[in-house]
């Protein structure tokens, strides 16, 4: 296997630039701008090529399926996270006693809106609480009753970067009947995701982040034993059992998690998504984990010797690959790191510092260095 130096070199805004910003946009890597250039030949050259583009959303379908060691079929792609919340919240039944909807206050905003647009149908949206920047399994065990439907929470929080206990969470939906769904979006490609380990409903999450490409594409995991008992609303042609049919006097879902599925794939990203993927799988998660779990450390400790303040758990298997530090403006603080050559971003009085295999000690220690630079601007 390459060194993690070795793959640096296939982004070339290292040239020039720290880039430490996947918790918001993946680095661009040679082979993604390929995969983009040779969307654009195909199109020169065979203009519409349905059966070439539908064969690359399986093999999409295949890797996501592969990265989080899942069975093809249980794989639906989307064209954003938001596409997959809304066809599960679509899918959900709340005419019974279950109409509690159980989120969290870690949540994503999108994650929360799908689940407050319910509300015209008679859902209870609930919000558990936060303490020291995790989810409070207390107020969750607490919150979560026999009429509970739902209970969604984030693998990795997009402001802290707080990492989920999923199987304490799991159970505590399980003991009460309930479904159980994990936002992955701000740790897949970062954080190992075995859906046999987890055991819950849903996983939802996307590609422009630490899977290296871009937006419009997004991915829905659905339990086995759980697809054809559940009747998407939020629909499409892609949906359809077989899509190429053209039926307009029924609707026939796909007996697979295809029936998630809606429109017309977004073509061109589905090029990106495969070269992202593909090299993701080829580093290896764990792998990937390990390296940005030593240059957080790194951070960990410069942060803390120039008297700046974390805003992440100290412990590193309580957070993802984003790690936070106090600011008092935010905003400045990211223009200034931006007048050092160096890319982050900030949310919540927080400046978001997320390494991936392409950053090595030198980003972290320029980072530290502009953060003592401006420590007018730390918290």
């Amino acid at each position: 296997m390459k060194s993690m130096e070795e793959y640096r070199a296939h982004f070339p805004i290292f040239k020039n630039t720290v880039y430490i910003n996947s918790c918001s946009y993946a680095a661009l890597s040679i082979e993604v701008e390929g995969a983009f250039l040779r969307y654009l030949k195909d199109r020169h050259e065979v203009g519409a090529d349905w059966i070439d583009w539908c064969d690359r959303l399986e093999r999409v379908r295949a890797l996501f399926a592969e990265l989080l060691s899942a069975k093809v079929d249980e794989m639906a792609v989307t064209t954003s996270a938001s596409a997959s919340l809304s066809a599960i919240s679509s899918s959900l039944d709340l005419s019974g006693p279950r109409k509690k909807i159980v989120t969290t206050d870690l949540a994503f905003p999108t994650e929360a809106h799908a689940w407050h647009a319910l509300k015209k149908h008679g859902a209870e949206v609930v919000h558990v609480k936060e303490t020291d920047g995790m989810i409070d399994l207390d107020d969750l065990d607490r919150t979560v009753d026999e009429n509970t439907l739902l209970v969604a929470v984030p693998l990795v929080c997009y402001r802290n970067g707080a990492l989920a206990n999923v199987p304490a969470i799991r159970d505590i939906a399980r003991k009460n009947g309930a479904l159980i769904l994990v936002d992955a979006y701000q740790g897949v490609g970062a954080v190992p995701i075995d859906v046999s380990e987890w055991d819950v409903d849903f996983i939802v999450g996307g590609s422009l982040k630490y899977l290296l490409s871009t937006a419009g594409v997004g991915f829905l995991w659905v339990r086995g034993d759980l697809i054809t008992k559940s009747e998407p609303t939020q629909t499409g042609w892609f949906a359809q059992e077989d899509i190429h049919a053209m039926l307009i006097h029924d609707n026939i879902p796909a007996k697979s998690a295809r029936r998630f599925e809606q429109g017309t794939p977004s073509v061109p990203n589905l090029y990106a998504v495969e070269a992202g993927l593909k090299m993701i799988l080829e580093v290896g998660v764990a792998n990937i984990r390990a390296h940005v779990a030593a240059l957080n450390e790194r951070l960990k400790e410069g942060v803390q010797r120039i008297g700046g303040t974390l805003k992440s758990p100290m412990d590193p298997e309580k957070h993802g690959a984003m790690i936070t530090v106090a600011s008092k403006d935010e905003y400045a603080l990211v223009a200034a790191l931006a007048e050092e050559g160096i890319i982050a971003s900030c949310r919540d009085g927080n400046i978001r510092i997320s390494a991936h295999f392409y950053n090595n000690n030198d980003d972290i220690d320029a980072v530290i260095a502009a953060f003592e630079k401006n420590k007018h601007l730390l918290a």
